[in-house]
């Protein structure tokens, strides 16, 4: 097993989106854990950004079904938790892992115990644009849904169980 996983997210119509290696820390029951220090380098599309200046962990979640891939934020982030709604993560291979990142995100502010969902007009124009057939806006909807109401609840993994992840990149 590889201590580097490429982390690709892809567009509905292949393109490629967000993307960048993180390190494997680990496994739990929740799913593989991957860290990225601060200023890890990031890249949107074919383009490198200006790398985050603080450090994060993604959760690529243990059931294979899970319309979702969420990152947990070390402070001074404000956003504290930023759940993509997804089509479910499939591991390519031990170093490469990727997804259909279909608009919608569930957050949680520093602080805060209210969820937020964000881009549910992007969610709809994408829909239009690429053809997102019925089962896949059922899924999603259906995902957020559910992260919105287990995020606020703080429901496990969006309640304590990053923080020693978090700690190890940190």
């Amino acid at each position: 097993m590889t201590d580097l996983v490429r982390v690709i997210y892809r567009k509905f119509d292949g393109s490629l989106h967000w993307n960048l290696t993180m390190r494997r820390l680990g496994e739990d029951r929740h799913g593989v854990w991957l860290g990225a220090p601060a200023f890890t380098p990031l890249s949107k599309g074919h383009q490198p950004i200006d790398p985050l200046p603080h450090a994060y962990v993604c959760l690529v979640p243990a059931d294979p079904e899970a319309w979702w891939a969420a990152t947990f934020n070390a402070e001074p982030r404000s956003t504290e938790i930023y759940v993509d709604v997804t089509t479910p993560m499939r591991w390519n291979s031990a170093a490469e892992a990727t997804c259909v990142d279909l608009d919608l995100d569930v957050v949680r502010k520093r602080g805060e115990t209210e969820a937020r969902l964000l881009d549910e007009d992007e969610f709809a124009e994408h829909g239009k644009l690429f053809g997102y057939p019925p089962d896949v806006v059922a899924r999603a909807s259906g995902a957020a849904r559910w992260l919105m109401t287990a995020v606020a609840a703080g429901t496990e993994p969006f309640g304590t169980a990053y923080l020693p992840w978090l700690a190890m990149v940190a």
